[in-house]
């Protein structure tokens, strides 16, 4: 089997295709009342679920974590330690929740953490070097 990307299961679609494409750039070109969201960020796909909709479609209840989550984190990857917190900077004046204020790490990386709008938290790090696959 092969990764092929990740979804979110989410409340409120438009808000979330609002702060995805506003605030952290995604190129979403769905419109705010599509019922799922399919885009590729970077190579991954990345797709967004409305829960409603996917519960529907599986006809399964589902339960949901609301306010900030540990169960996991988008990792985003910038070039150098200044565009970490550049970008978180950017994100929190936009209306990204800060949960972890831009720290260089004892293992080389600046890191920090932001939250969605549902509580998902996103990781903005770099080891102050361009990405390598």
């Amino acid at each position: 089997m092969k990764l092929d990307g990740f979804g979110l299961l989410v409340k409120d679609i438009a808000t979330m295709i609002r702060f995805y494409r506003d605030v952290l750039g995604f190129e979403i070109k769905e419109s705010e009342n599509a019922v799922n969201v399919y885009l590729i960020k970077d190579g991954t796909l990345f797709m967004l679920y409305e829960r409603k909709n996917f519960e529907s479609m599986t006809s399964r209840k589902y339960e949901y974590i609301n306010g900030l989550n540990g169960h996991f984190e988008i990792a985003l990857y910038v070039d150098t330690f200044e565009e970490v917190d550049k970008r978180f900077a950017e994100a929190v004046g936009k209306g990204a929740t800060p949960v972890f204020e831009p720290t260089t790490e004892p293992w080389g990386q600046r890191t920090c953490y932001i939250a969605d709008p549902e509580g998902n938290l996103i990781e903005i790090g770099s080891f102050n070097k361009p990405f390598k696959k």
